[in-house]
């Protein structure tokens, strides 16, 4: 194992490491490969590189799920996930270094130590990729919808050229093509940190802001919404707040939305796996944690974790607001991505979209990164490839056509988070890491920390089995009526 991870003697302040044990061939290849190629990031990059891979897709849907579970559920299960993924988290930070002297910068690399060369990689490796690349899918899918929505709001009045989902899913990913080359984390972090900021709150105020001819203007939205304007899921939840304030007076509906017993099941399930979905940082955690430079006296957990904390808090003020607020305000007739049922004001809910945008932009990079890394491991350590451009532009470019294509091919955004949020993001979020810690540190039987992680394992695994059944009834549904590439 220790030939597979990142061994250090000592690491200089800014952030070289000995080399021992290892060829001038190896030390190069690592050089190169995106996770392992730099080691100066701050506890900061930890923090924003966190908040982008967590919040995205998954906040957008969360009001949705509330609507499957109701009120009591579903303010029980966001509580139990936040706690859970966080105490995850803190696992998988803690064994970024388990063996003194040893850094898994890979989860597959730790998986392998836990439980041995071949099982650990069939294990962790094929449910890993499953997260990052039904990632990837979904954010080509919610950058299409959400450059659709822009669309429709600026063009509602105008002789504009009607443009297919496809179109616009095509047009986002001309984009990653291009930021794809980018070499490693380092490289993205200025892209990161944008992204995070499209998620998180700006102090930025624009009451001068001008009215746009077609669209109202700022000055005559109510005084909630002129006092600031926010990242998309402040404005998810404000704009919310502000519709359900307005219609204090209607009687809101916030019973399951499905009719049959069977068809609330289902419902039900598919809405734990899109909670999961909003959980799934655990998967890129060692490969942030790796760029960070680390040191016996002050080893790579301590500002990692600062960082996640950081990330955590902001996460929370997300996540909560909108999925208690945007339930509120439109019970059960919510749809599965919120940005998609608001409407008013004009001007804001355009602006909101196009975050979505900007902040999928550097979440795709940030979990298309490790697929990157194993695809070019793969192609240089493996198959004997000479490492440089020409294997990079190739693997990179094929990487984000397919992803492409898939959501092209079935661009069922709901079912889609809620398949993938129990088949893969409930294994390696909830319970693998927990199983991982047993493995590795072997806490005494009945102790808290056995116990703690019993429970965790038995309710990611339940997760894990529910949450897909869901999902793909959910998919199954929406594509009886559905015309392929319309």
């Amino acid at each position: 194992m220790a030939a597979r991870a990142n061994k250090y003697a000592e690491i200089s302040q800014d952030g070289g490491r000995a080399q021992g044990g290892r060829t001038a061939q190896e030390r190069s290849v690592d050089d190169w490969l995106p996770i392992t190629s730099s080691r100066n990031a701050k506890w900061w990059y930890s923090a924003f590189h966190n908040v982008t891979a967590m919040v995205g897709a998954g906040v957008l849907s969360l009001p949705y799920a509330m609507s499957e579970l109701g009120w009591g559920p579903g303010i029980a299960v966001l509580l139990l996930s936040w706690i859970i993924t966080l105490y995850t988290l803190w696992q998988m930070v803690e064994m970024h270094e388990a063996v003194p002297g040893t850094r898994f910068d890979r989860y597959h690399e730790l998986g392998q130590h836990a439980f041995g060369e071949k099982l650990g990689l069939w294990i962790v490796v094929p449910q890993q990729l499953v997260v990052e690349v039904g990632l990837n899918i979904v954010y080509m899918l919610t950058a299409g919808n959400s450059l659709k929505k822009f669309h429709e709001i600026v063009c509602k009045g105008r002789n504009c050229k009607n443009i297919k989902l496809t179109h616009f899913t095509m047009i986002f990913a001309s984009v990653q093509f291009v930021l794809s080359q980018l070499p490693n984390f380092d490289a993205i972090s200025t892209i990161s940190l944008a992204a995070a900021i499209m998620s998180i709150w700006l102090v930025i105020s624009v009451p001068h802001t001008p009215c746009h001819v077609d669209l109202p203007c700022p000055a005559r939205t109510s005084k909630i919404l002129k006092t600031w304007h926010d990242s998309y899921s402040t404005i998810a939840w404000g704009a919310s707040l502000d519709k359900g304030w307005k219609s204090a007076g209607d009687v809101m509906k916030y019973h399951p939305r499905e009719t049959t017993a069977a068809r609330k099941v289902f419902g039900f399930f598919e809405a734990l796996g899109a909670v999961a979905f909003a959980y799934a940082g655990h998967n890129v955690v060692l490969e942030i944690q790796a760029t960070i430079p680390s040191t016996p006296e002050m080893p790579s957990k301590k500002p990692m974790w600062k960082g996640v904390v950081v990330a955590y808090v902001i996460i929370a003020l997300h996540y909560f607001p909108v999925a208690l607020v945007c339930y509120w305000a439109f019970g059960n007739t919510v749809k599965d991505n919120i940005l998609m049922t608001l409407d008013k004001p004009k001007w804001l809910i355009a602006t909101a979209n196009m975050m979505v945008v900007l902040h999928v932009v550097g979440s795709y990079q940030v979990y298309a990164m490790p697929v990157f890394d194993m695809i070019e491991m793969v192609l240089v350590k493996k198959l004997r490839f000479p490492p440089g451009l020409p294997v990079r532009l190739v693997a990179r470019t094929a990487y984000v056509a397919f992803t492409m294509f898939i959501a092209i091919t079935f661009p069922f955004f709901g079912g889609l988070l809620g398949f993938f949020g129990g088949f893969a993001f409930a294994p390696t979020t909830y319970f693998l890491p927990c199983i991982m810690w047993l493995a590795i540190h072997k806490p005494k039987r009945f102790s808290l920390s056995w116990c703690t992680n019993w429970i965790c394992i038995v309710l990611g695994f339940m997760l894990m089995i529910l949450s897909p059944i869901g999902g793909l009834w959910r998919i199954i549904q929406n594509a009886k009526d559905y015309n392929f590439y319309s």
